[in-house]
């Protein structure tokens, strides 16, 4: 069975956001493996160990990705694939793209990918991927089962349980609960050390800057203004509720 695991790597979630002329600042920031990723690279290797095959890591970004990547090997991993071009924008159709392009050129039986990643939260790139490639889709499953060329998943549905049965190729998105993640091992970080690790630009994958035009722009970036401190209303309780009442007229503009 051929696995393949799309990963991303963010800021560690401890990290503290700050904004430099527009950007977020990287200066000494801490990078991980995008949380919800890290489900599907457990749920790979989980696979694998229950039905044999090869876990293939791929990620986009820059060089310090490899950080995460080798994570991901030490993890349990076969390969990893580093997509590294500056050619490449952080928009999700882009990104996707990119992303196609590369499983276009290998056999695969299943994809894995994060619910969503905790940076930009949009939850596009691995369902605009399995749209490219034309194979379903399941998103935020929290349970996955394999038999022969079939696969039953339990998906979290705001609250509740679907169940679904769907047959391979197909890409699945992990939500938390799916599993635990384990820590890479002092042997499995050697291993790593060992283990390919591919790098590829858009000229590898036979794109251009035009076929991977951005479909969205940011045009600013802020933190949300500083909260002001809240106010006691005094007086008897129905003095109170005159104060409140006109605060929520004059101040708040809800009434």
């Amino acid at each position: 069975m051929n696995i393949y695991v799309l990963t991303k790597q963010t800021f560690d979630t401890e990290e503290k956001i700050v904004i430099r002329d527009g950007e977020v600042s990287e200066d000494g920031a801490k990078f991980v493996i995008n949380p919800y990723d890290e489900y599907a690279v457990e749920e790979a290797i989980r696979l694998k160990e229950e039905h044999g095959g090869s876990i293939v890591v791929v990620s986009i970004g820059p060089e310090r990705c490899a950080e995460a990547l080798r994570t991901a090997l030490a993890m349990g991993a076969d390969e990893a694939v580093l997509i590294s071009d500056e050619r490449i924008s952080g928009d999700e159709f882009a990104v996707s793209k990119v992303l196609a392009a590369y499983l276009g050129k290998h056999s695969y039986d299943l994809v894995l990918g994060g619910n969503f990643s905790v940076d930009h939260g949009a939850g596009q790139v691995a369902i605009r991927v399995a749209h490219l490639l034309n194979i379903p889709h399941v998103s935020s499953i929290v349970k996955l089962e394999l038999s022969g060329s079939q696969a039953t998943a339990q998906r979290d549905a705001e609250g509740d349980t679907e169940t679904l049965e769907v047959a391979l190729p197909v890409l699945f998105t992990a939500q938390q609960g799916l599993n635990e993640p384990r820590y890479p091992s002092l042997p499995g970080i050697m291993k790593a050390k060992k283990k390919p690790f591919q790098q590829l630009t858009l000229d590898d994958l036979g794109l251009t800057a035009a076929d991977i035009a951005p479909k969205t722009a940011r045009d600013t970036l802020s933190l949300p203004p500083e909260r002001k401190a809240g106010q006691v209303l005094q007086g008897d309780p129905q003095q109170q509720v005159s104060q409140l009442v006109h605060l929520l007229r004059t101040e708040a503009k809800a009434l």
